[in-house]
């Protein structure tokens, strides 16, 4: 038999080997594949073509992100360009929580280096996504964490600059400066007077992000942010320090409730300080109260007790009703006016007028105020500036009350010749003892710096004390100087501060004490006093009004004299020194004299 060749097989005809597959099968599965590349193609049209917008957008969403680019506050400086308030840039951090995987111990690690316990660090956790952590952490604790992420392979970190203000003053100046909010919003003092003005305004910028939130590139235009204005304030931060240092001084050791000190530049009506105590530090945000900033010397108003006196002598004066050497009547030290009896802390006879001042009569100052026309005392007292806000650039300001003359009572007609029935705050009586430095007109108050320019009369540091800003006429020069040495008179012997001179080394001074009840209620409290002292220095070229007034104290000594006076002497030494201006005095003599006892005050 013979071999058949395979390469002779035909695998088409053998009746094994032919394939029995339908044709309609065959033509099925190319149906498929062609459907198939078909659906493909139209969902690669539909991406690229029809739907375009939509994915892109899916995209972005992942990865391109919009930056808020975060804007400094304008700072704010002293007088002469030391800072009091200033914006630095700190970590906000945030994790990702999908990318966040940590065991107990480093957990807590970080919980402790964000401030929080373990707890709160897991609660901020709980709803997931990128969640904030912690805003404006300090530069060492976010170094710390980073440290300690890449050592343990922690990831999800995710890091954002936020500006904080600080303080470097704190205390001192914080009752001036204020304070910002968590959102560096001004609420208070100038931060919150010149928010426009210091606020900035943010920009943005478009970035591409990785999986991990890290960014990897910019996409179109990036807005910068505009930083907001520098303010320069006319405070000087070696005289507002001395200021907080003597009210906070006099607060312990009188054991007062608080006190507050004010610093005027009497030329120009600048405010050199403006000091409270107690108060709180601005950079420790939650730690006190918010009325620990509050500005009691512009914002709390008060009776000012005998530093009222000089206005209704002057006026007096100025009516030509009485000269200094005029007599007054003032036995047996006590005058009974409508039932109400006005007294002096002792009889005292018949007085001048300069002595009445001197010795702080109250029945003497009341005969003098009834001598006048109550219209005519309350123009006096308005254009001092009492009964009004001060028209300076701080928010919160007392008016304090002058009430209308046609309501006055002739006890309130008396009275408020001598400080009662009328308040005012520290702040304003500081500037109505401006028209005694000024030889009769008011300063305009001011706390941003006075720039000089030309032919406007501005004082610098450097000009002389006789340039002054214009102000508005209350007394002729004659009457300003004739009340001007009452008032140096009262701050000498036989006066009712008679050591002030004596203690205040190189500089002539002048000034009236105030001890005035204190209303608690609608009544006057038993035992509870403020201690008042107005005055100005050097009496030969004045350069400074300083008002400083101590509430309640309760060591012992609640007399002016001995309470507010001596913080007076001190802040003018050291404000005249810092302003180099030249002694006026012999200190020898100074030195050399001895302590007198004071003229007992009227209350």
């Amino acid at each position: 038999m013979g071999s058949v060749s395979v390469k002779s097989l035909r695998y088409a005809t053998s009746p094994l080997l032919a394939s029995k597959t339908p044709p309609w099968r065959s033509r099925f599965v190319v149906l498929l594949v062609g459907v198939g590349f078909a659906v493909l193609l139209g969902r690669a049209a539909y991406v690229q073509i029809v739907a375009t917008q939509f994915f892109q957008g899916q995209g972005e969403k992942r990865f391109v992100y919009t930056q808020t680019l975060p804007a400094s506050r304008g700072r704010i400086l002293d007088r002469n360009g030391l800072v009091l308030a200033t914006s630095v840039a700190l970590p906000t951090v945030k994790v990702d929580t999908k990318l966040f995987a940590a065991e107990t111990a480093q957990r807590k690690a970080i919980a402790r280096l964000l401030g929080m316990t373990l707890a709160e660090f897991d609660e901020r956790l709980e709803p997931g996504g990128t969640v904030l952590l912690r805003r404006h952490v300090e530069e060492a604790a976010w170094t710390e964490i980073k440290a300690l992420a890449q050592a343990h392979g922690l990831k999800g970190f995710v890091e954002e600059r936020e500006y904080r203000r600080r303080y470097p003053e704190g205390e001192a100046a914080a009752h001036v400066v204020g304070y910002t909010d968590t959102d560096d919003v001004g609420r208070a003092g100038v931060e919150l007077l010149l928010q426009q003005q210091l606020q900035g305004h943010k920009g943005q910028r478009t970035v591409v992000r990785d999986r991990l939130g890290r960014v990897v590139e910019d996409v179109g235009d990036i807005a910068m942010p505009r930083h907001g204005s520098d303010i320069t304030l006319s405070i000087d931060s070696k005289i507002q320090f001395d200021a907080w240092k003597r009210a906070r001084d006099a607060v312990i050791a009188h054991n007062a409730k608080a006190a507050s000190v004010v610093v005027l530049d009497s030329a120009t009506g600048e405010v050199l300080a403006m000091a409270n105590y107690p108060g709180a530090d601005p950079n420790k945000r939650g730690s006190h109260a918010a009325s620990l900033l509050q500005n009691r010397a512009a914002s709390d108003a008060s009776e000012p007790g005998s530093t009222m006196k000089p206005f209704t002598i002057a006026r007096a004066l100025e009516s030509k009703r009485v000269t200094p050497n005029t007599p007054i009547d003032t036995a047996p030290g006590r005058l009974v006016v409508t039932g109400t009896t006005i007294t002096d802390a002792h009889p005292h006879g018949t007085l001048t007028v300069s002595e009445v001042l001197q010795k702080s009569s109250n029945v003497g100052t009341a005969k003098l105020a009834l001598a006048m026309e109550r219209q005519e005392l309350w123009e006096t007292y308005a254009a001092l500036g009492l009964g009004q806000k001060p028209r300076i650039e701080f928010p919160h300001m007392a008016t304090g009350k002058l009430r209308a003359w046609k309501s006055w009572r002739p006890t309130d007609h008396a009275r408020v010749g001598f400080g009662y029935s009328a308040s005012a705050s520290v702040l304003q009586m500081a500037r109505a003892y401006t028209v005694f430095a000024r030889n009769g007109d008011i300063a305009p108050l001011t706390l941003i710096k006075r720039q000089p320019a030309e032919g406007d009369g501005v004082l610098t540091d450097a000009m002389a004390a006789s340039r002054v800003v214009p102000g508005q006429p209350v007394f002729s020069a004659s009457t300003a100087l004739q009340v001007r040495e009452m008032l140096r008179l009262a701050a000498s012997p036989g006066g009712t501060a008679p050591d002030l001179q004596r203690l205040t080394l190189g500089y002539s001074v002048a000034g009236k004490t105030g001890t005035a009840k204190k209303m608690v209620g609608t009544e006057y409290a038993d035992g509870k006093y403020r201690a008042w002292f107005v005055g100005l220095a050097p009496v030969s070229a004045p350069r400074i009004v300083v008002a400083v007034m101590v509430d309640e104290p309760r060591a012992g000594k609640y007399y002016a004299g001995d309470v507010a006076a001596p913080v007076f002497s001190q802040v003018v030494q050291n404000t005249l020194r810092s302003l180099n201006v030249a002694p006026d005095v012999d200190v020898k003599t100074q030195i050399s004299a001895k302590p007198v006892p004071a003229e007992l005050e009227s209350l």
